[in-house]
């Protein structure tokens, strides 16, 4: 394509961004869960207006930020299109003074990522490497997470959006950018307003491998299960205490052992404890439940109520109590009354020199849960590895080649 954005453009800008610490956190009781999220959306929004963008919109309650190009001549008619990226980046790793460097032309073997810290990335641990010799990595240098995703997506958008700005004749219809906080910690664009946003069809751009597609995602549960013992001198302590931290071990031995995430692939589902804080007198445990299948999501559901109530006639039922707060459903049963956006996504990976891969996705992303908001939304990888750690990295030819399935997205939507 003529004057194709150059790659020093999208990896640039991924930098810049990632240097920006928009770490969410869960469970803080504000919105954002953090303010360096403002930080990014302002700088974005300065830079939409920088590039040629006249319509853009930050919303100061919500730090949800708008932005609307309009259509090539002739394609003004099209279906509104909407391309959705989050800003936070997770809280699994740090995400403060994140270094961001480039590998160029990876030559194969293992990364030294920080030689005074003997940090190094080895093949052996992450063998996705090899699929990379040659080409040009963005790493960290190794103490904090990169921020690939989702800053890989909302760098590919913003160079698609200053590629439309000067190319005005490019084909495409009417586009609606939004970059969201709070991704990562279950936000699931909640806050996005659907009347404002003004697309009628969607895509969200978060994922790791590149050419891949999902229109498929968990039924998803948060599960907070509170235990309260009675603590007393362990030299009295016979027939009088009980032990809340001990009761919290004997509900995770119920679990059944194999159904966790390091044991689960594809389409299986899995309960995953993502806390356990316990003492004698108190005990706290949460934990998600996951699976593709609705009525199998249903039955792991009441098997953790089951175990609740096992726990309940034994030490009584007021020592143990549950809350199940339901996350988002399978995208998929929206996504199949709309078939055209999954073929269009596919043609344009396709017309990108790219295999389409399609794969149930082992995570949320905002789209679940705005396919059931009434805006259906499938999912573009945005062609990072090992996102939520120390070793994430993105190729820079992975967001080039990105940028170009936009661009013939888009086209194919005028």
């Amino acid at each position: 394509m003529k004057d194709f954005p150059s790659a020093d453009k999208v990896h640039e800008r991924l930098m810049r961004y990632a240097r920006i610490n928009t770490q969410s956190q869960p469970y803080q009781g504000t919105w954002p869960t953090t303010p360096g999220q403002f930080d990014l959306a302002r700088e974005l929004a300065r830079e939409l207006v920088s590039i040629g963008v006249e319509n853009v919109h930050l919303d100061e309650k919500t730090c949800v930020l708008y932005a609307w190009l309009p259509a090539s001549p002739g394609a003004e008619n099209s279906t509104p299109l909407g391309l959705i990226a989050h800003m936070d980046t997770a809280p699994d790793a740090s995400g403060e003074h994140v270094r961001p460097w480039v590998l160029e032309k990876y030559g194969g073997g293992d990364i030294v990522l920080n030689e005074k810290e003997h940090i190094v990335m080895k093949v052996s641990d992450y063998p996705n490497l090899r699929m990379y010799i040659g080409q040009d990595l963005v790493l960290t240098d190794g103490t904090t997470l990169l921020g690939g995703d989702d800053k890989a997506s909302i760098a590919a958008i913003m160079t698609m959006a200053e590629f439309f700005c000067t190319h005005p004749d490019a084909p495409h219809g009417p586009l609606c950018l939004a970059f969201t906080p709070d991704e990562e910690v279950s936000g699931l664009a909640h806050e996005l307003d659907l009347e404002r946003f003004g697309a009628k069809a969607a895509y969200t751009l978060d994922g790791d491998h590149l050419g891949y597609y999902e229109d498929e995602t968990f039924y998803a549960s948060e599960a907070q299960i509170d235990i309260i013992g009675r603590s007393v001198h362990t030299g009295t302590a016979k027939g009088i205490m009980i032990n809340a931290a001990d009761i919290a071990g004997e509900l995770l031995g119920m679990l059944p052992p194999r159904e966790k995430p390091q044991y689960t692939e594809g389409t299986e589902g899995f309960f995953h404890v993502i806390s356990c804080q316990a003492q004698c007198e108190h005990a706290a445990v949460r934990m998600i439940i996951r699976d593709f299948d609705r009525d199998a999501f249903a039955r792991r559901e009441d098997f953790l109520r089951s175990c609740v109530e096992t726990l309940q006639a034994r030490y009584g039922q007021e020592r143990v109590s549950i809350r199940i707060q339901h996350q988002y459903s399978n995208m998929k049963e929206v996504l199949d009354l709309h078939p055209a956006l999954t073929e269009n996504l596919r043609r344009a990976i396709s017309d990108c020199g790219l295999t389409p891969v399609c794969e149930p996705f082992r995570g949320g992303t905002d789209g679940a849960a705005l396919s059931f908001r009434g805006l259906p939304c499938p999912n573009l990888s945005a062609g990072y590895e090992n996102a939520h750690g120390r070793f994430e990295y993105v190729p820079v030819q992975s967001m080039v080649k990105n940028v170009e399935i936009l661009l013939r997205l888009c086209a194919l939507w005028a």
